[in-house]
């Protein structure tokens, strides 16, 4: 059995609409494909003790961060008929309103789709070795508490 290369889901800064948009368009000429189902994360300016946020400063163990994110890869595409999924997460600062996240996944059903789309979602929040550091605007930092939903 041919394993599968261990791919590469970060990205440097906000994630831009446009790619995401291309990352759709893409999926036009793949017909056995009935659906699609796409989260987008946004940086939200929550305001923490009087305190707006501007941004949030992602970093990661990416060796290890990419190895998880095999992992959960396997176990999704093995639960799940999948015809394709695609994950991107920031790195470094994203500004408030820009997006961070964005996971793709695509099956001939949308049950299928919806479904490995929110468990990939939860499981990332809640096994990758991501942290944020959300800034806010007097230049104050602290560092972000993921919160997941228990499946």
């Amino acid at each position: 059995m041919k394993e599968k290369k261990v791919k590469n889901i970060f990205v440097q800064g906000p994630i831009a609409s446009s790619f995401i948009a291309d990352s759709i368009q893409k999926h036009s000429t793949k017909t056995s494909i009935g659906a699609h189902s796409i989260f987008i994360g946004q940086v939200r300016s929550d305001v923490i003790n009087d305190r707006k946020i501007v941004a949030i400063d992602y970093t990661t163990y990416e060796e290890m961060a990419l190895e998880k994110m095999h992992e959960i890869r396997e176990s999704i595409f093995a639960k799940y008929p999948l015809t394709c999924m695609h994950i991107h997460h920031s790195l470094g600062v994203v500004a408030s309103g820009e997006m961070c996240l964005f996971v793709f996944t695509s099956a001939i059903h949308r049950k299928e789709a919806i479904d490995a789309c929110e468990e990939v979602v939860e499981l990332i929040k809640k096994e990758l070795p991501i942290w944020g550091k959300e800034i806010f605007e007097d230049d104050s930092h602290k560092w972000k508490e993921n919160h997941y939903s228990e499946q």
